[in-house]
């Protein structure tokens, strides 16, 4: 894989640049920074770097998140050294709060990367911020460390989110933007490897080694994708920072004409990730009710979260080279109706968890394997929904607001997470019971993405899509 290696880089420092394409006060300095993407229709060279730091600081977050609830309801230590675990519906709020707050932080890591820094320092500055953050859970099992390890994490996790998958497509250019929905997938790809691995390790490690170790190894995995990506600044694209011309960008008619159109599309997907991240859970708590053998295996309720990324990685080629071109060809398939399918399918993917409560309810003791068949209806819709919106908010964005729309997209993912943590703080009464038991809980969630389904496909009908691609115009679609 390679672009043209013997394009001479062009002559300024990304941290010495106001806008792209735009006049510069000091045209003579040198750098050896590219700025631009080469025209070739090759893979760039950079990619390799960004996806590997992506699956290495995906096993270090989903690691740390997979046994989180876990770690708060059975581990978590008081000021005075002894348990003081949470409750259910506490550890479900807390989880969800900070998933929030994960997916709001992508706003400054934008306006850093797109006004001031450039994409490349901003992640280089947060992933190490965010490696504090690992190594305070690590090295604190109290409340205390609890909310400086996460308040680290999420602005280190957050703030690098919409700079990481805009840096990916910033590598691409007119000749070889072809490439950029198979590299959208490699992306991808990568997240579940490093998510799958660390979703089935992690939980062992607490069991056996305790909370030090399992918060310990994602935050070495972290410190490596850092590494990793910091060897490759030699062979990334580095689009400068805008500067002003960044804020005149997103006010230009252009740019907020962009956001507008934008906007509600991230509010109806919200409602997607609100139901999606209770695999982390909701969807533990329920594991710990259920026969954990299954396929000659004791699983550990956590684990489970494991089935996500593996299916994910079986099914994208499936989806891309199969399922999508065959749907193709019965009516064309534009990125809203994916989303839209995507959101169909969501609902029957919480209606399996509200039937697996109605057993418990019964006294029965369902398989583990029920969950499994949940798991493969809601990655299907991730599949759907997420890949698509990854992809989606790149070609919609302005070329210089690439970071901040990507922040909007994971904006979504915030008040998704809001939504649900809210509920669960709600529901809960005073005598520790919930207003939302067993499988109302599910339904009530089933029966908001149906509603949102519906409201969606209205108006995915009236979205005037453009697209953005580096050194490119707008096209209209």
């Amino acid at each position: 894989m390679g672009d043209n290696s013997s394009t001479p880089p062009h002559s300024r420092r990304p941290e010495e640049c106001t806008a792209h394409m735009a006049a510069d006060p000091n045209p003579t300095r040198s750098s050896k920074y590219r700025t631009a993407p080469a025209d070739t229709a090759e893979m760039p060279k950079g990619v390799p770097y960004i996806v590997s730091n992506e699956a290495a600081e995906r096993f270090s977050y989903y690691g740390m998140r997979t046994i989180l609830v876990v770690f708060m309801t059975t581990h978590l230590l008081g000021s005075d050294g002894a348990l003081d675990p949470m409750t259910e519906d506490d550890a479900t709020g807390w989880y969800h709060l900070f998933s929030s707050a994960v997916y709001f932080f992508p706003l400054l890591g934008a306006i850093l990367s797109d006004a001031l820094l450039g994409k490349y320092r901003t992640i280089l500055c947060l992933s190490m911020v965010y490696c504090l953050g690992h190594f305070a859970l690590a090295l604190d099992e109290s409340r205390v460390g609890l909310a400086a390890g996460l308040t680290l994490i999420a602005i280190g996790s957050g703030g690098i989110k919409p700079c990481v998958s805009a840096h990916v497509g910033d590598q691409f250019g007119r000749s070889n933007q072809n490439l950029l929905a198979r590299v959208f997938s490699f992306f991808y790809f990568s997240i579940n490897l490093g998510a799958f691995i660390s979703q089935l390790l992690t939980p062992w490690l607490l069991l056996h080694y305790g909370s030090s170790v399992a918060f310990g190894v994602p935050g070495i995995l972290m410190a490596l994708a850092t590494l990793a990506f910091w060897m490759g600044r030699n062979k990334f694209v580095h689009i400068p920072a805008a500067g002003m011309g960044f804020v005149r960008e997103v006010f230009s008619k252009e740019g907020l004409g962009s956001l507008l159109r934008l906007f509600p599309v991230y509010a109806f997907v919200a409602m997607f990730w609100a139901l999606f991240d209770q695999t982390g859970s909701k969807w533990v708590f329920q594991a710990q009710k259920l026969d954990l053998n299954f396929l000659g295996i004791e699983w550990l309720p956590s684990q489970m979260q494991a089935m996500n990324p593996l299916l994910v990685m079986l099914l994208i080629p499936l989806f891309t080279y199969i399922v999508y071109p065959a749907i193709d060809r019965i009516f064309p398939l534009t990125p809203l109706r994916k989303i839209s399918i995507g959101f169909f399918v969501t609902v029957p993917a919480f209606l399996v968890p509200a039937w697996i409560e109605m057993q418990i309810s019964a006294g029965a003791t369902p398989s583990v394997g029920w969950q499994l068949l949940a798991y493969i209806i809601l990655t299907t819709a991730e599949i759907f929904v997420s890949i698509t919106c990854l992809e989606f908010s790149y070609t919609q964005a302005p070329n210089r607001m690439k970071s901040l729309v990507m922040s909007l997209f994971l904006m979504s993912i915030s008040l998704g997470n809001l939504f649900t943590s809210g509920v669960n703080f709600f529901v809960q009464n005073p005598d520790g019971s919930s207003k939302l038991e067993g499988a109302d809980y599910y339904l009530f969630f089933a029966a908001a993405m149906f509603a949102t389904a519906v409201g969606f496909v209205f108006y995915a009908k009236r979205f005037n899509e453009k697209r953005y691609i580096q050194h490119a115009e707008a096209e209209a679609a």
